[in-house]
């Protein structure tokens, strides 16, 4: 199991992310190798054949240095690249440059919000750590499993919608601004409440001390409600631009199940564990909605 470390020097820090930086390099050639080779089938297919190759070889960088948390970048980096692929299957107009700009703002913004919290190859998502002290020597084949594939499998899924919206021409509906506003307030949301946590945790002299200020006093867990606000934006685009594919609401709504029913409840143990006044928060904080919880 990784113990936690003290703050590495500059110069180590820099020579992790490089390590990281060549990973997604290599995943990167991995999936356009992938893809020039199923070119000629359909984009869907190949996206989804791209993306698994370099899950895969995220995953072995991630055996190599001893660390799943390699592969938490590829949240937010792979949406992106799938994204333009898309598009140039189709003649992008303004709607589709404006959702391909959402995307590319969502994606580099919570990238370098990983990208600053991360401390080096020997910091370990504390989930992630949870799992190797279940596993044991079965470590590598769970991590395999839930850590880098089912993610990968869930962010397709969400990105599915964006495909009509992306590649396929469509006439102008009413519904696809509405698209736009909402995945604009999620980004803006997921933004702000990350600012105020990394201005919380900065500034805090309590070391048990909780964030009750800002869209933080409004529920337990507002960057949650960004990141899932963000995918329902995304459908709505694809929505409006092919009312057929209702289906792909599949993909946020198991992004949305996996925030409510795992991310929500490990967070909450985790915090009760290291503030005890997290408790009190629980009783009168929702997690998700922006309302106080009844008395």
């Amino acid at each position: 199991m990784l113990a936690a470390m003290a703050t590495p020097s500059p110069d180590q820090r820099r020579r992790d992310l490089a390590r990281v930086a060549l990973a997604y390099a290599a995943a990167l050639v991995a999936a356009l190798a992938v893809g020039w080779a199923l070119r000629d089938r359909h984009p869907i297919l190949v996206a989804a054949a791209a993306d698994l190759g370099a899950t895969l070889v995220v995953f072995g960088f991630s055996v190599r240095y001893n660390n799943s948390s390699l592969y938490d970048p590829y949240w937010s980096v792979a949406p992106l690249p799938i994204a333009l692929y898309w598009a140039a299957a189709g003649t992008p107009g303004l709607l589709q440059l404006l959702l391909l700009a959402l995307v590319a703002l969502w994606g580099v913004r919570l990238t370098a919000n990983w990208v600053a919290r991360w401390r080096g190859m020997a910091d370990e998502d504390f989930r992630y750590v949870e799992i190797r002290g279940r596993t044991g020597r079965l470590y590598w084949p769970a991590s395999f499993g839930s850590i880098h594939i089912l993610p990968t499998v869930w962010v397709f899924l969400g990105l599915l919608p964006l495909y009509p919206a992306l590649a396929r021409p469509s006439p102008f509906t009413a519904w696809q601004p509405v698209g736009l506003i909402v995945t604009t307030v999620a980004v803006a949301i997921e933004a702000t409440a990350d600012r105020q946590l990394r201005a919380f945790l900065r500034t805090r002299r309590d070391a048990e001390a909780i964030l009750d200020k800002g869209l933080w006093a409004l529920c337990r867990h507002p960057n949650y409600l960004g990141e899932i606000l963000f995918w329902w934006g995304l459908y709505l685009c694809g929505l409006a631009a092919a009312p057929t594919w209702a289906w792909s609401g599949v993909g946020p709504l198991s992004i949305t199940l996996l925030f409510v029913f795992i991310s929500v409840p490990w967070m909450d143990r985790r915090l009760l564990l290291r503030h005890p006044a997290w408790a009190q928060t629980m009783k009168s904080r929702l997690a998700l909605l922006p309302w106080p919880r009844p008395k």
